[in-house]
């Protein structure tokens, strides 16, 4: 499980999924050491994570950004069960969003000084691809149609007073209206725009990583469709 709090990327693992040690600038043994975020530095692992600590962790990151951590990994031999626990502790919902194709561009959306993908919350009953069919539609006014999964990402915020864990269920979408293109201003939406792959990679450079991860995944589904193809 990867989580994007403040930007950073939380990784849950198993013990056998962590990188060679090498790699992490600081590694912590909660068994014997006690987290000091204040002293995080570049990519951190924690081994040996119990629920509480973790708990108490991504809430604090939640509310505050660390500015010196690149990334941070929580080894856990029981990682299903501490997912578990995780999602008690956060109020989780659901969004569903898509990347749309139009002839080799990609449709983006400026919110709140950022370029990102539309996206938007499940609505009661609702499934998921309708949801992704709706927002895409209600934030940018271009009608979709879905090809295929992408993936699934993790992020945290608050909201009166409540730590949300939300999950975004990306898919792939192709144009089959844009005459009515155009942002949905009342949900802090200024433009909606196609760009290239190259005007989609500047543009995103200084959004959010998570954006950018299903960027990632979507190009490598079609890179996958593509050989299949081939």
């Amino acid at each position: 499980m990867k989580i994007f709090i403040n930007d950073i990327p939380v990784y849950l693992l198993k013990p056998d999924q962590i990188k060679e040690k090498a790699f992490y600038g600081l590694i912590l043994d909660s068994k014997f050491q006690k987290l000091k975020p204040r002293e995080f530095l570049d990519d951190v692992l924690i081994i040996n994570a119990l629920p509480l600590q973790v708990e108490e962790l991504l809430q604090l990151m939640t509310d505050k950004v660390f500015k010196n951590v690149d990334s941070i990994t929580i080894s856990s031999d029981k990682r299903s069960d501490l997912v578990d626990f995780i999602k008690t502790k956060f109020t989780v919902i659901h969004a569903c969003g898509g990347v749309v194709d139009k002839e080799g561009k990609t449709l983006l959306i400026h919110r709140n000084g950022l370029w990102d993908l539309p996206k938007g919350k499940m609505e009661k009953k609702e499934s998921k691809p309708k949801c992704a069919l709706r927002e895409v539609q209600e934030e940018t006014g271009v009608l979709v149609s879905i090809e295929a999964k992408i993936c699934h990402t993790w992020h945290t915020y608050t909201r009166n007073e409540k730590y949300i864990l939300k999950k975004t269920h990306w898919y792939q979408m192709n144009c089959i209206d844009d005459s009515n293109i155009g942002p949905q201003i009342e949900e802090g939406i200024d433009n909606a725009q196609w760009m290239s792959l190259t005007q989609a990679r500047a543009a995103l450079y200084d959004s959010y990583r998570s954006v950018r991860v299903v960027m990632q995944e979507y190009h490598r589904l079609l890179k996958q469709v593509n050989e299949s193809k081939g």
